[in-house]
């Protein structure tokens, strides 16, 4: 097994030599951009990792390993366009950079590539994988529609919202060591029990983000902190602090995310006060930890050695810990 810091080095390098600047430039220039955008690179990392653990050669993974990280930027650049995103990794979204149509084009051409990148496997890989990438880039997109759907609707509950981001974010964590589990020929238990961990782990984690989006340092996250606020996006935050507040507080708080104010920073402010003030923001952290414990309880299933679990627990345990 090597240190996630290894994964992460020897993945880079491989993305490196996967870029290229192909013709014509207004189509790649856009793709190199956003891959060379850095971000923290969770998927392919878990890929990787996840072939080791299961005693596959994490190189035979890089692949598959690829091919998520080009879908996981693919999905950014279209949400970036519908969010209307300035900033992605802290710097400018494609669309800002280009203009939407290149988004739209550039985009298209990454999730193509994404598929490509399976034809490196023989027949019976190569089929297992693409039918896990098809239906989980199905989830994403259905995904997607939820989140798009939540910003008109009033009455979004919490267990639709822990759809939303099950199908948008923790199904392709899920998939990514899925997909690290099927390269190594692990059993199809073992394939299924990894899924689980990481779906468990992917809800966490974009809980995490929710949380961070609001609470975040600037100078680490990344992205616009506040950006959910400013968007009106039902993120538990929200619906949590609906739940725990009294009438008169609910009407304001809707009434908040209802308004568009020309100094969005007031709305962030007071938001992130309703947030606290409601116990909201203390139990976004419970539920991050509350499935972070479930992904953990999965790990007892798999045939691997408890060297191997702890690896993956302290993984776990430091992407909860995150600060961007």
């Amino acid at each position: 097994m090597l240190s996630i810091e290894k994964y992460q080095e020897e993945f880079v390098k491989y993305l490196e030599e996967y870029s290229n600047f192909k013709e014509p430039k207004g189509l790649y220039e856009p793709i190199d951009y956003i891959l060379g955008l850095g971000g923290k690179r969770l998927r392919p990392v878990l890929t990787l990792m996840t072939a080791d653990i299961f005693n596959g050669d994490y190189k035979k993974a890089l692949n598959a390993a690829l091919s998520v990280e080009v879908f996981h930027n693919f999905s950014l650049v279209h949400d970036d366009i519908m969010d209307d995103a300035p900033l992605r990794r802290g710097e400018k979204t494609v669309h800002e950079k280009w203009d939407i149509n290149t988004g739209i084009l550039s985009g298209d051409a990454m999730l193509i590539m994404a598929y490509q990148l399976f034809e490196n496997y023989e027949s019976t890989t190569f089929q297992s994988l693409a039918k896990l990438f098809g239906k989980t880039a199905l989830e994403v997109c259905e995904g997607q529609q939820y989140d798009v759907d939540f910003e008109t609707r009033n009455d979004v509950t919490i267990p639709e919202y822990l759809k939303m981001i099950e199908y948008k974010t923790a199904v392709l964590v899920g998939a990514a060591m899925k997909m690290g589990a099927i390269v190594a020929h692990a059993s199809e238990d073992d394939q299924n029990n990894i899924y689980e961990f990481g779906r468990n782990l992917g809800i966490a984690f974009q809980l995490q983000d929710d949380y961070l989006d609001a609470f975040g340092d600037p100078k680490t996250f990344g992205k616009q902190v506040g950006g959910d606020i400013i968007e009106n996006k039902k993120t538990y935050l929200y619906l949590k602090a609906l739940e725990f507040s009294n009438e008169s507080d609910r009407l304001e708080l809707s009434q908040l995310f209802e308004s568009n104010p020309e100094n969005v920073n007031t709305k962030i402010e007071l938001a992130k006060q309703f947030f606290v003030s409601t116990g909201s923001a203390q139990a976004t952290k419970e539920a991050i930890e509350e499935f972070t414990k479930q992904a953990f309880s999965g790990l007892e299933a798999l045939n691997i050695s408890e060297d191997k679990k702890h690896l993956l627990k302290t993984f776990g345990n430091n992407l909860m810990n995150r600060t961007v």
